[in-house]
């Protein structure tokens, strides 16, 4: 039987090393794709599965893993390949070698499904999909579909954040009780909900993806935190001063929104910035430290976090 393209999302492959991790994520972003994929450089059949959490003692390798791109129902390859192609012009790199192919709707959910299982961060906090009952029902469980966003908890920038925010129950179920919170690059909203789960007075989950704000308004329905969470496009928090402030994004525009985001962070609040690789932690010390005193740092999978209060 004959089908028709627009009945496939398509996929751009491209191996990734420890020094290009970041920057090929931009030039799949400025082509167009909706998501960006860190999976297991096994191969292009169905059963490379998104890089989780590393195993205790184990050396993660970058080498051997691939950035994949999921691009947008019913678009030919030949435009795809012409978007990657400019995208790398725009983004000063030299257009690397990609493989684009089609993925069906059916084959992307089950992959979803073979790679994300519950998960606990922290002392009291599971991360567990819908079709999934939470391993401990006392916890605090957040039942999550990611939808067409970034945000499971599987990739280490998400789970330092959510690491981040389990720590705080350990002597205290609702360690966030009364505060202000902003997810600044939400995706599926998953730390927005985590922070109310963990008792913030209000939220904000805010990203330029559209796609990004419908799976964080329908995960906070599942959650029941919605009257609790806005949501919306940045402007949102224009005067929006937050008791914590995390921001998962990358490396470029956590330089470039210096000014949004420390605006955006209460003096005394906490801010954490993930999304970066261990190289890059340095200079982006220097951007904020006019306005910041850092506290911390963690790294896992050669990505890192920084936390800072404000001054």
């Amino acid at each position: 039987m004959n089908e028709s393209a627009s009945e496939f999302w398509l996929e751009a492959r491209v191996d990734a090393t420890d020094m290009d991790v970041s920057v090929l994520e931009d030039w799949l972003f400025a082509a167009g794709a909706l998501s960006v994929t860190v999976k297991d450089a096994v191969g292009d059949d169905e059963l490379d599965h998104a890089v989780l959490e590393p195993l205790p003692g184990e050396v993660r390798l970058w080498n051997n893993v691939s950035l994949v791109g999921l691009f947008d129902k019913g678009a030919s390859e030949q435009d795809t390949a012409e978007a990657l192609e400019q995208s790398a012009a725009d983004v000063g790199i030299a257009c690397p070698q990609f493989k684009i192919a089609h993925l069906r709707d059916q084959v992307w959910e089950r992959s979803w499904m073979e790679s994300f299982k519950p998960m606990r961060f922290g002392h009291q906090l599971w991360i567990c999909p819908t079709a999934t009952e939470p391993p401990d029902a006392k916890a605090i469980n957040i039942r999550l579909d990611p939808g067409m966003a970034f945000g499971t908890g599987t990739h280490a920038t998400t789970a330092q954040c959510l690491e981040w925010l389990g720590e705080q129950t350990i002597n205290d179920l609702q360690p966030l009780k009364g505060k202000l919170v902003i997810d600044y690059g939400c995706g599926s909203g998953v730390l927005a909900i985590a922070a109310l789960l963990l008792g913030a007075k209000h939220a904000w989950a805010v990203d330029i993806d559209e796609q990004a704000l419908l799976a964080a308004r329908e995960n906070a329905i599942t959650n029941n935190v919605l009257e609790r969470l806005s949501i919306g496009q940045p402007e949102l928090i224009d005067g929006v001063a937050a008791d914590v402030v995390l921001a998962n994004i990358l490396f470029k525009p956590l330089m470039d929104l210096v000014d949004t985001i420390s605006a955006a962070t209460a003096i005394g609040g906490s801010l954490i910035l993930s999304g970066i690789l261990e190289n890059q932690m340095e200079p982006l010390r220097m951007r904020y430290t006019g306005g910041f005193d850092f506290t911390a740092a963690r790294a896992s999978d050669g990505w890192a976090l920084m936390s800072a209060t404000r001054r």
